[in-house]
């Protein structure tokens, strides 16, 4: 799986779409819903059951990001699957704190 900036990504098992904002610094699998996810122009629509253990959601206009290998995705489109890599799930990226205006 070649996660590079830019490059669309979409679940297999929900409506979910995503963005490569930031790839990661090691080899791994982007999962959605406990399945990996497949290039946006792959042709078919979503089949398979989502994983109960990755059925948070994705939310559109959201930032996530695995710590540990540094990749960052943004949500194209939401969709009822939560978002993992190599099986450890992701998390919203937080908002960066302003400098303070003494």
């Amino acid at each position: 799986m070649d996660l590079k900036p830019g490059s669309r990504w979409k679940s297999a098992v929900c409506e979910a779409q995503l963005v490569v904002v930031r790839p990661p610094n090691v080899a791994g699998e982007l999962q959605c819903g406990g399945a990996a996810v497949v290039p946006i122009d792959e042709a078919g629509a979503p089949t398979g059951a989502i994983d109960p253990g990755f059925a948070d959601g994705v939310a559109i206009g959201k930032r996530y990001v695995d710590e540990a290998s540094g990749l960052e995705v943004l949500g194209a489109k939401a969709g009822t699957g939560s978002l993992a890599f190599n099986g450890a799930a992701m998390s919203i990226k937080g908002a960066k704190p302003l400098p303070a205006s003494d």
